[in-house]
């Protein structure tokens, strides 16, 4: 049998990309031959009935990255009901799916080992929608040439192990180059969301796009607009909790297709005033991102803000967007963004729904954009108890996003001002875990929950208890604890008081 990954190297590879091209080679041939048994018996299976079976896309670039996949993808000659009787005889009890019949993908599982498979397709488009005319096709080649990039259009026909790479997707995997197998114009313009996959990937695998198809991208750019707010979601979320999200932003406001997805991040690259008065707020909010990544607890151990976080990636994304409608060049050369806290989350808010995001999601991301100033207050003067409660209070369950969100903030120049910050949250930190410890400030309630407000007062369900509730814990954030006796001479009081008012 051939090696897996016979192929000959371009001519004018450098050694450094032969070498890496070798290890590719290595490291995928051993996790293909260690693909389950149950695989290449579904293998055998086609090929005793006369039909091709590979596996394609996703799965054999990450094999080739040393990467290990859950989603076990393949293609084949039989038509459906063909894969259809070799999946119920492979699976044994006939545990078999249909994904989508009329584009030829069914599925299955034996065993835990799940796997779909489409027939052949090729695609013609309508050039004012992304949804494709969707034909059988004849050859694996042929199929693979409809996929979106070349590190995605390579295959390994099973149970043979051959490696399928007519478009050198493997040697654009080592020169870690991105480029589509077909021309960028005519993929881009079939497909537009495959420019959204483009700056995704660059997130993802730290990939750089290939000249032209940047070209490409930055030409059709306006062309994003016909593909559905979900889509386009879909893709950012991907890019945001990739690796490397600050590149694939970058390449999303260069290309110009931010400019119709997410046209705030852009307006952020505001004209700095001849004196240098404010920051460039474009690089100052992808330097925030990157912080804000340094600052999450690694990825599986269950700590705080655990990698990837999303929501605290899009609040550092989001936290400065309010500053292009808030700027104002007051006397003296002095720039302000008065309120763009409080602009910004309404901002984060209209954008996100308009992406289609989830409501908690949003709820989340908006309510720290809202919050990530409230801490400079207490640098500038420290906070009474009852100040910390009600930061500790405001934030909730997102306290620790805050406490992150606010350290990765800070990106000034001068170290002295830089460790003075630092100092202030590393206090204002240590007196709320102080205060947790003393009240479990996390769970702050009333001295008196409503059922004995409404015994003390002697009154029955309704607004009178919730402003009574109301009243008492605003008592509680500003004096701590007060105790049953002394909370119920201080219902009584404000009751008498409401009465008489």
């Amino acid at each position: 049998m051939p090696d897996p990954l016979d192929i000959v190297d371009p001519a004018d590879e450098t050694s450094g990309t032969a070498d890496r091209l070798a290890r590719a080679r290595i490291r995928a041939a051993s996790m293909f031959r260690a693909l389950p048994e149950e695989i290449h018996d579904l293998g055998r299976r086609f090929e005793a009935a006369g039909y091709e079976l590979a596996l394609v896309g996703g799965p054999v670039r990450d094999a080739v990255l040393g990467r290990s996949s859950a989603d076990l993808d393949f293609t084949t000659s039989a038509r459906p009901e063909e894969t259809e009787t070799i999946l119920r005889q492979w699976t044994h009890d006939g545990a078999i799916w249909d994904m989508g019949r009329e584009f030829g993908t069914l599925g299955g599982v034996r065993d835990g080992v799940k796997v779909e498979i489409t027939t052949y397709r090729t695609e013609s488009y309508d050039s004012t929608s992304r949804k494709p005319q969707v034909a059988y096709g004849e050859t694996l080649e042929g199929d693979l040439s409809r996929r979106d990039f070349t590190v995605n259009a390579m295959a390994v026909r099973i149970p043979s192990l051959e490696l399928v790479d007519p478009f050198d997707g493997l040697a654009d995997l080592a020169r870690t180059v991105l480029r589509t197998p077909v021309g960028p114009e005519q993929s881009f313009t079939d497909d537009p969301l495959r420019m959204m996959r483009a700056v995704r990937f660059v997130s993802q695998l730290g990939l750089r796009i290939e000249d032209s198809t940047a070209d490409a991208i930055e030409a059709l750019a306006e062309r994003i607009t016909i593909v559905s707010a979900e889509r386009v979601r879909e893709e950012l979320v991907k890019l945001m909790l990739g690796a490397h999200p600050r590149g694939g932003l970058e390449l999303l406001v260069e290309l110009g297709l931010a400019a119709h997805v997410l046209p705030e991040l852009p307006a952020l690259s505001l004209e700095i005033d001849e004196h240098h008065h404010h920051k460039d707020v474009y690089q100052h909010t992808l330097t925030v991102l990157d912080q804000a990544i340094d600052l999450e607890s690694p990825a599986g151990s269950g700590g705080p803000c655990e990698a990837p976080d999303l929501v605290l990636r899009l609040a550092a994304l989001f936290h400065d967007i309010g500053k292009p409608a808030t700027r104002r060049f007051e006397p003296g050369g002095v720039v302000t963004f008065r309120f763009h806290e409080t602009v910004g989350a309404k901002m984060t808010t209209k954008r996100m729904k308009a992406l289609t995001f989830d409501k908690d999601t949003t709820k989340k991301v908006a309510r720290l954009v809202e919050l990530h100033l409230r801490f400079h207050g207490y640098a500038d003067a420290p906070w009474t108890d009852s100040a910390v409660r009600r930061y500790v209070t405001d934030a909730g369950d997102l306290l620790q996003h805050l406490h992150r969100l606010t350290r990765a903030d800070v990106t000034t120049r001068n170290r002295r001002k830089s460790k003075a910050l630092a100092r202030a949250y590393d206090e204002l930190e240590a007196r709320i875990d102080e205060l947790a410890e003393q009240e479990e400030i996390d769970r702050i309630r009333p001295d008196l929950d409503g059922n004995r407000i409404m015994e003390v007062l002697e009154i029955s369900p309704g607004r009178e208890v919730g402003e009574a509730y109301k009243h008492l814990l605003e008592l509680r954030m500003e004096h701590g604890p007060l105790g049953e006796d002394r909370a119920i001479a201080e219902l009584r009081t404000w009751w008498e008081a409401r009465q008489r008012g």
